[in-house]
């Protein structure tokens, strides 16, 4: 006949036991809770300021800004300039696209500090006075803008794409990089492809920017 007793002592635990291994898991958890909450707190680093200066539109600005400040912000919300949108920022749209030193950029990309000294152009900046840019009139003219977010940065990009352009930079649909490259639909197309129209206003943008070219 088997003896159950051993096996009973073995595997079943005493009230004893019980009551030992619920005392050990509350000394366990009450050790937990107090690391936990000793546990440093993670706070905001102060910010760091830098002085920079800029020369936007023709003007200089002396400005004091965190230094995580970036360009379109500073355009934005420390000079009201509020032509240049800001649409993605994360560089995938153009719709903060300004000129610096006359090259065109996503302001939403570039920290302002990294400017100083520059000179920057903006959408305020093309005008003459009540004139109009030709690429601002063009864009009229062909309706080259819809709910017109997009139209700051179709703009300075197409100002900068065209100065590219007249300085022979060639693009990935150039087809001959030993002759400078003609104003095609496909080089327009290519060349402004970083700036994004939700409205698909695209044909009359490249319509636009065609006729701009013969004016400036």
């Amino acid at each position: 006949m088997t003896d159950h007793s051993t096996r009973d002592r073995r595997f079943d635990p005493s009230r004893r036991t019980v009551m030992g291994s619920c005392a050990a898991l509350a000394t366990l958890g009450a050790s937990l809770r107090g690391r936990a909450e000793a546990a440093p707190v993670a706070v905001d680093p102060q910010p760091q300021t830098m002085p920079v200066s800029l020369e936007i539109n023709g003007t200089r600005h002396n400005l004091t800004l965190d230094t995580r400040t970036t360009l379109l912000d500073a355009l934005r919300e420390h000079l009201d300039l509020n032509g240049s949108k800001k649409g993605c920022d994360h560089g995938q749209c153009g719709a903060c696209t300004v000129l610096v030193n006359g090259r065109r950029i996503n302001s939403c990309l570039s920290l302002a500090v990294m400017h100083e000294g520059d000179s920057v152009t903006t959408i305020e900046g093309l005008a003459d006075g009540d004139s109009l840019h030709p690429l601002q009139a063009a864009f009229l003219h062909h309706d080259g803008y819809q709910c017109g977010y997009c139209t700051p940065g179709q703009i300075c990009s197409a100002k900068g794409m065209l100065s590219e352009l007249e300085a022979g930079w060639p693009s990935h649909v150039t087809g001959d990089l030993t002759q400078k490259a003609s104003l095609t639909d496909e080089e327009i197309r290519e060349r402004m492809s970083g700036n994004i129209c939700r409205c698909s206003a695209y044909p009359n943008i490249v319509a636009a920017i065609r006729d701009a070219s013969t004016k400036i």
